[in-house]
């Protein structure tokens, strides 16, 4: 397998800035927020100090969603299929997570880390992963055996939960909702996933380049990018990271890339990978007109 991350690899875009005619140029303070670089655009005389509160508010979610810190409240969930006081932001993204689920007809399901481990391990010795492993990964490949409310989240044991295809986008949202409180504008967040509070300081929007070619102008709207073969289980390159919750096996979509926009981050990176999963362009438009405001973007 390859070791670059999806949020690595699919690296929506680059950013093309506008002039900085500004009096304030546009500040850039770069981190990481789950494991892929993040970084954050604005223009403030406080900036230094403002990106030191969004690095302290990211870490604070990276120990909630991180699958590689064992302490991690979702890590503590997948050890033992229960988790009592869930934190608030765990349960708005499960919440999200479910919805999505749901109106995607079973495209976008949290429940696929025991399939991803299997083509991990396989991965990791050069082989192809055991159809019967596959088939025993199914089996705990069931959204509805997650159960949440305010006080647990229980599902059956030897089910496992990734939120790589939700979290990136839900902490620039929630990077967003803490700047917005300071009241701040005219910053773009980027996580793996976009988010912008206002538009460029400059006026306009801020002109986010996909790596597929072209532009698209992001104001006050977020803006997500999945990619199936971004990253590989084989040297080949022809087993992608975006599985089939449906059928265990990776999507077999004509899609390079699917950039769609969204009010919200966390909403873009779901639809994104679900949109990966569809047959046809037919199949994402079907797929993105059951969601309010969300557009695609590009598809190649």
């Amino acid at each position: 397998m390859t070791s670059r991350r999806r949020f690595l690899t699919i690296s929506a875009a680059a950013i093309a800035c506008a002039g900085t005619s500004t009096a304030q140029p546009v500040y850039t303070w770069q981190g990481v927020a789950l494991g892929a670089r993040a970084t954050l655009r604005l223009a403030h005389p406080d900036a230094k100090a403002i990106s030191g509160r969004v690095a302290a508010e990211v870490l604070r979610l990276e120990n909630i969603f991180s699958l590689y810190r064992a302490d991690s409240a979702l890590s503590r969930l997948n050890q033992t299929a229960t988790l009592e006081n869930p934190p608030f932001e765990l349960l708005e993204c499960l919440s999200l997570a479910s919805m999505v689920h749901d109106k995607s007809a079973g495209r976008f399901d949290p429940t696929v880390q025991p399939l991803w481990d299997v083509y991990a391990q396989a991965s990791a010795l050069g082989n192809a992963p055991d159809e019967h492993d596959i088939d025993r990964a199914m089996t705990l490949t069931r959204w509805r055996d997650v159960a949440l409310s305010p006080s647990q989240i229980t599902m059956r044991h030897g089910m496992a939960l990734t939120l790589n295809g939700i979290a990136q986008g839900y902490i620039a949202d929630r990077v967003a909702d803490l700047l917005q409180g300071e009241g701040l504008t005219d910053i773009l967040i980027d996580t793996g996933e976009f988010r912008a509070v206002g538009g460029h300081p400059d006026g306009g929007a801020w002109p986010v380049k996909l790596n597929v070619g072209g532009s698209v102008p992001l104001k006050t709207r977020a803006l997500a990018t999945s990619a199936p073969l971004g990253t590989t289980f084989d040297q080949g390159g022809q087993l992608g990271h975006i599985l089939d919750p449906r059928t265990g096996r990776p999507t077999l979509s004509n899609w390079r890339e699917i950039t769609v926009t969204a009010p919200f981050a966390a909403l873009a990176d779901a639809v994104s990978t679900a949109a990966c999963i569809c047959e046809t362009r037919a199949d994402i438009d079907a797929l993105i007109s059951y969601f309010n405001a969300v557009e695609v973007a590009a598809v190649t």
